[in-house]
C-alpha cells in the first residue's frame, strides 16, 4: 500500500504565507503525478495545483501568481507554496498522487489521498 502524510497547515493572518508538504511512502514503483486539492465547509472539493514531469506545475485560476506547486521525486514530496494568503483560501489541503505499483509481475495504478490538513487565514 501507499500513505500520504501531509504537514505544514495552520492558521495565518491574511496576507501571510505556508507552505504545506505531502511526503509519500511504501510500495511506490514511480509516482505519475501529485496534487494538492482543498474542500471548505459545504463547499466541493476543487483541485488547487497539480504536477507531473512538467515541473511548472497546473493552476487553479484562484491561485494563479500566489501559489507555487514543487515536487523532490528522490523523497516521493510534493510541496505547495501559499503566499498572499486570502481568507477565502480556508480549506482542508489534501494530497494526491497517481501512484505505479509493480506487484508480482504487474503494473497497478491508483489514486492515494492524504488525511488533510487544516488551513485557516484570518482576515
Amino acid at each position: 500500500q501507499v500513505q500520504l502524510v501531509e504537514s505544514g497547515g495552520g492558521l495565518v493572518q491574511a496576507g501571510g504565507s505556508l507552505r504545506l508538504s505531502c511526503a509519500a511512502s511504501g510500495s511506490i514503483f514511480t509516482i505519475n503525478s501529485m496534487a494538492w486539492y482543498r474542500q471548505a465547509p459545504g463547499k466541493q472539493r476543487e483541485l488547487v495545483a497539480s504536477i507531473a514531469s512538467d515541473p511548472t506545475g497546473n493552476y487553479a485560476e484562484s491561485v494563479k501568481g500566489r501559489f507555487a506547486i514543487s515536487r523532490d521525486n528522490a523523497k516521493n514530496t510534493v510541496y505547495l507554496q501559499m503566499n498572499s494568503l486570502k481568507p477565502e483560501d480556508t480549506a482542508v489541503y489534501l494530497c494526491n498522487a497517481n501512484v505505479q505499483r509493480y506487484l508480482g509481475g504487474t503494473y497497478f495504478i491508483n489514486d492515494y489521498w492524504g488525511q488533510g490538513t487544516q488551513v485557516t487565514v484570518s482576515s
